[in-house]
């Protein structure tokens, strides 16, 4: 789903930067060389803006992982800066378990809890199996009716 989203974002780059270059080539009327230099540098920057945005999900994905305990979840992610999130069932104020249009075509869901507290009050798990998301919101909730005032 993400180099979908990527494939849409670079086209949409594509044509955007496509503007400019088209005015400036129209407006300026440069020689042949200065357009054929334009029109490559063009191309490789999409290229290379086509190519990361392919690529960043499979390396993201494969630094991201939680696990879920009796005390709570723990989320781990990030290439370049690790992060480590913590959220312990005792915080949990509430879950929601949402799809977008891409989510639902493959079946997938975002899981987002919120907890008590500034830092991380919202704290989000993308790409999840739409069943899985749920399982996981209901090992979260609290397992008997307690008024939490």
């Amino acid at each position: 789903m993400a180099q979908l989203v990527g494939a849409i974002v670079t086209v949409g780059a594509a044509v955007v930067s496509a503007l400019p270059v088209g005015i400036i080539w129209v407006a300026a009327r440069p020689p042949a060389l200065v357009v054929g230099l334009m029109l490559g540098g063009w191309a490789l920057l999409v290229s290379l803006l086509g190519l990361w945005l392919r690529k960043w999900p499979a390396i993201s994905h494969r630094h991201a992982s939680f696990t879920v305990h009796d005390e709570g979840l723990e989320i781990r992610r990030g290439v370049f800066w690790r992060t480590v999130i913590s959220v312990p069932r005792s915080r949990v104020q509430h879950t929601d378990v949402a799809q977008g249009p891409l989510e639902r075509r493959y079946g997938l869901g975002t899981l987002d809890i919120y907890t008590a507290g500034r830092a991380h009050a919202k704290v989000d798990l993308h790409g999840l199996d739409y069943q899985t998301a749920f399982a996981i919101r209901d090992h979260l909730l609290p397992q008997a009716e307690v008024d939490a005032v």
